[in-house]
């Protein structure tokens, strides 16, 4: 299990995990649970540039379509293949297998990142 209180977020419904100057990038259970059964995902490909608030992705399911939001400004360094193959993986296993994008950030990282706890109240 995923320590989610290890984890940043954003208001877009999406985590972070950062190791270093890289940044794994999914999005959340409330995200994935709202959007109904995911049926198809369609993400950048590896070497992208993403800015930070752009849409990069595109996330469709029984219920709707969403748009995918960098989450920071970087260079796409890998893509989960597997959640391309099989999109059920964003709901089974929203912080593991689920993941979506690996991102080698540049820059400083946004200011209005959120802790689990402030996560939290937003999805309140």
């Amino acid at each position: 299990m995923t320590d989610l209180t290890a984890l940043s977020y954003t208001s877009e419904h999406e985590w972070i995990a950062l190791d270093g100057d890289i940044a794994t990038v999914g999005i959340t259970d409330f995200a994935a649970e709202k959007l109904g059964d995911v049926v198809f995902v369609e993400l950048p490909g590896a070497d992208s540039a993403v800015t930070a608030g752009d849409v990069c992705g595109e996330i469709e399911s029984t219920k709707s379509v969403g748009e995918l939001y960098a989450p920071l400004s970087g260079t796409v360094v890998e893509v989960n293949d597997a959640v391309v193959d099989d999109p059920s993986l964003v709901n089974a296993e929203p912080f593991v297998g689920g993941w979506l994008i690996k991102i080698r950030v540049e820059g400083d990282l946004p200011g209005d990142l959120l802790d689990r706890a402030a996560y939290e109240e937003l999805t309140a």
